[in-house]
């Protein structure tokens, strides 16, 4: 059905509301999920019965539980919808999604809480009449489920987080003996065309590895400032207020357990520490940037690897942060402030030219398919399509170039992705190595995902002196 999507009608204050609605608003606009989630919590937040931490928590349990497994959910679904496909609006197949996630997936909820709750959204988005339907199918959906863990894959082997499987009363997804790719499709929520990717490269135990990697959110990761704050006071501050913290690989990463709302962290308001993965901690580094050069960021926003660039050269320097969108370098503007970082300009990009002038080091962390953080952005995968890939190789070469000509004699670029994709990786940098003599390739780097932290790609290129 083409009908558009109901009005919302219910409370601000109903978290399984809330999140119907930005479900609905991840369907109309290409913004990343999170940044929706902030929009509409800063939007409650005034109301007169703003959300509770507690359902803020499960607003964003579920919004990023559907979009991680949405084809999970819809293999479960289908067979239970007596109805063809096409029939079933977007966002009664949205409803049906909450529903199922807190049933099969959601283990803390109890079942008949998830089906009432999830019912009574009929009457909130003003279709009362489909709290029939939605009640039918989500009823189907308890019976399929059971309470039983599994340890390998099967048919009816439901995928939760962190390699367990839950059973369920009937096989339901395909065979995993005999269609791997469909299995791994199907019950990791990952799209066909992307699995018959990494399926001769990586083979199908490494793939359903992936596949729980990206079941759900990476652990939660924090950069020290160093300017602020040593690393092991920031650890024992955080273990005294009740966390539990534990040193990471990069010198500046700590690993936090028990994930709350990030500003009631010790010293967020001082700026000891920001949010940021492991794998990207590493491609500020691999700049190695020193005190008092200056540094150009080609596509800076939100900032999180311009502000290391700005703690590693001990705040001395002078850094331009550029990007196409004077809103995302105001991001970048407010991270630098939050940390008491002041050597970090930023500037809006027009057309295809950087800002005039050499630079010491150029970071060029370009736009790409996002194909080694879908656990944290999960609407990557499917907005994403094969097609997709050749545009953003044709971009990435092109920022690239840009970034060759802004970099002096002698100096240093780094290039990277967050994508796992070899055309948008290593393929890119030995392109434009050939055709720039000029250029060595001095490390590259390319991280795993869930080894230990998300995905991604890093190359450091030297320019030859004059």
């Amino acid at each position: 059905m083409n009908r558009p999507s109901p009005p919302f009608r219910g409370a601000a204050h109903n978290a399984r509301s809330l999140a119907l609605q930005i479900l609905l608003d991840c369907r109309k606009h290409d913004a990343f999920v999170q940044e929706i989630l902030d929009r509409q919590f800063a939007a409650t937040a005034g109301s007169r019965r703003p959300l509770a931490e507690a359902d803020r928590r499960l607003v964003t349990q579920l919004v990023y539980g559907v979009l991680r497994r949405r084809g999970t959910l819809r293999a479960l679904l289908e067979p239970l919808v007596n109805r063809p496909a096409h029939k079933v609006e977007s966002w009664l197949w949205d409803a049906l999604a909450l529903g199922a996630c807190q049933l099969a997936l959601l283990t803390h909820i109890p079942a008949h809480a998830a089906v009432h709750e999830t019912v009574e959204l009929a009457v909130d988005f003003g279709r009362p009449g489909a709290r029939g339907f939605l009640n039918g199918v989500l009823r189907q959906v308890a019976a399929l489920v059971t309470d039983e863990r599994m340890t390998t894959a099967a048919a009816n082997a439901l995928p939760l987080e962190h390699g367990a499987y839950r059973r369920l009363a009937r096989p339901v997804l395909p065979d995993p003996a005999t269609h791997p790719l469909e299995y791994v499709a199907a019950a990791f929520g990952l799209p066909d065309w992307l699995v018959r990717r990494w399926l001769p490269r990586y083979g199908v135990e490494e793939c359903q590895r992936l596949g729980f990697w990206f079941a759900g959110p990476a652990p939660l990761m924090l950069r020290c400032n160093p300017l602020r704050i040593e690393r092991e006071a920031l650890l024992t501050a955080l273990r005294e207020a009740g966390h539990t913290a534990e040193a990471g690989e990069h010198s500046q990463a700590l690993r936090l357990h028990d994930a709350g709302p990030i500003r009631d962290l010790p010293g967020y308001a001082k700026g000891w520490f920001s949010v940021q993965d492991e794998s990207a901690m590493r491609v500020a580094t691999a700049l190695m940037p020193e005190p008092g050069e200056s540094v150009l960021d080609l596509c800076a926003a939100p900032g999180g690897k311009t502000t290391h660039l700005a703690e590693l050269m001990r705040n001395t320097g002078r850094i331009l942060a550029c990007d196409v969108e004077d809103r995302r370098l105001q991001t970048v503007n407010t991270l630098a402030q939050r940390l008491g970082l002041t050597i970090i300009e930023t500037h809006r990009l027009q057309g295809e030219e950087a800002p005039p002038g050499l630079f010491d080091r150029v970071l060029v962390d370009v736009p790409c398919s996002n194909t080694g953080v879908l656990g944290k952005r999960p609407e990557a995968r499917w907005r994403l399509r094969p097609d997709d890939l050749r545009h953003l190789v044709t971009l990435q070469t092109r920022l690239l170039r840009l970034a060759i000509k802004r970099v002096r004699p002698g100096g240093t670029i780094v290039y990277s992705t967050c994508s796992i994709e070899p055309e948008e990786n290593r393929q890119v940098v030995e392109a434009v190595l050939r055709e720039s003599p000029d250029l060595r390739l001095e490390a590259d780097e390319e991280a795993t995902p869930g080894q230990p932290a998300d995905g991604g790609y890093w190359a450091r290129l030297q320019r030859k002196s004059c």
